[in-house]
């Protein structure tokens, strides 16, 4: 193993890229501390002593979904308890809040609703936009875009061209869980593939959209199919360049349908992070999502490799319904103190990591 950290420090410090053998010594390596420590200076190459949050407002429009994913703790069919979808005033009112408490960005996701039409998802944003016409608008994933072009029979481009015009800035990364075919038929044999979630994205990069990327871990995946899911991510990242960050998920068990999945302890998470760092060379952000994470190990992984914590958030839903027991927002004086007291230097961002101040 010593070996191995002499060659992937020459690497970090020359930019080299590690292979996916490397990764996976990492993986199965228990020096922690040593995996950290090259992340952290991974980190330090791309963004210094900056670790980036912005202000913004989580908007779940339905949890109505046609897919059962049995890792999935959010979604509901038409007739179980607990099934609701906002109408288009409640969602306007939730984008007031945000704008009026400062929030640059309102992050949208939903169930794959049987029922609501395409065009109400144009006219959501669309209202949005007039109303407050200086919030960023990051909404959809993948998995969505490509239902809205099945239901609407339009091709994929097509579909982001209209959301396009309708408000769409970006999108978040979700939906991706893991790429590896087995364990995907086991904890979401509904959903599309993890090709046809890589298919969508290029197709989103190439129509000018920026995306996160997402890999959801702890569950009944390996190391392998781990280091396979970054993989595909970096070769796409490699032809678009349109992913901004990476974020792994640990996954939330409570509430959920997968039988034997383990959950995630903070050491996993930890390398997890830093790995991810490392392998992801052409990613500008690694990002440790707090709601997940919760904020201890969140801003312990700012010194393994992280440069990003999220948001304010406010009201989030999918994550603590699979039993997160992190807070459901958080103020951005809060965040800023977590990220000093970690010895880094806050910098409040954009959705396109545009600096808007730095403290």
């Amino acid at each position: 193993m010593i070996k191995l950290f002499e060659n992937l420090r020459v690497k970090v410090k020359n930019g080299v890229r590690i292979s996916g053998a490397e990764a996976l010594d990492l993986f199965r390596c228990n020096d922690l501390l040593a995996i950290g420590e090259l992340a952290a200076l991974a980190n330090r190459r791309k963004n210094g002593e900056r670790v980036y949050f912005n202000v913004n407002r989580h908007i779940n429009y339905t949890n109505i979904c046609v897919n059962r994913c049995t890792f999935c703790a959010f979604s509901k069919d038409g007739k179980e308890a607990g099934g609701y979808t906002l109408a288009l005033n409640e969602i306007l009112a939730k984008a007031a809040e945000a704008s009026t408490a400062g929030a640059t960005e309102i992050h949208m996701v939903g169930g794959l609703h049987p029922d609501l039409p395409f065009d109400f998802y144009l006219e959501m944003l669309a209202a949005i936009k007039a109303d407050n016409p200086r919030l960023h608008l990051k909404a959809f994933t993948a998995v969505e875009i490509d239902y809205f072009a099945r239901i609407t029979g339009q091709k994929v481009e097509a579909v982001i061209a209209e959301l396009k015009a309708a408000g769409l800035d970006s999108m978040p990364g979700g939906g991706a869980e893991i790429f590896a075919e087995e364990v995907r038929e086991q904890i979401c044999p509904e959903k599309i593939s993890g090709e046809r979630w890589l298919n969508v994205t290029e197709k989103v990069h190439r129509a000018g959209l920026k995306t996160n990327a997402t890999m959801l871990f702890g569950h009944l995946e390996s190391y392998e199919d781990r280091i396979d899911h970054l993989g595909r991510l970096r070769r796409l990242q490699d032809r678009t360049g349109g992913f901004q960050t990476f974020i792994p998920l640990a996954f939330q068990p409570d509430n959920t349908r997968v039988p034997g999945a383990r959950g995630v302890g903070g050491v996993d998470a930890l390398k997890t992070l830093a790995i991810s760092r490392l392998y992801l060379d052409n990613f500008q952000h690694v990002k440790a999502y707090w709601v997940m994470l919760g904020l201890k190990i969140a801003q312990v992984a700012l010194a393994f490799g992280v440069n990003d914590l999220d948001g304010t958030v406010v009201e989030e839903k999918i994550g603590h319904d699979a039993g997160a027991d992190s807070p459901q927002a958080m103020s951005k004086e809060q965040i800023i103190e977590l990220i000093r007291k970690a010895g880094r230097v806050p910098v409040e961002r954009d959705t396109l990591y545009n600096e808007l101040k730095v403290y």
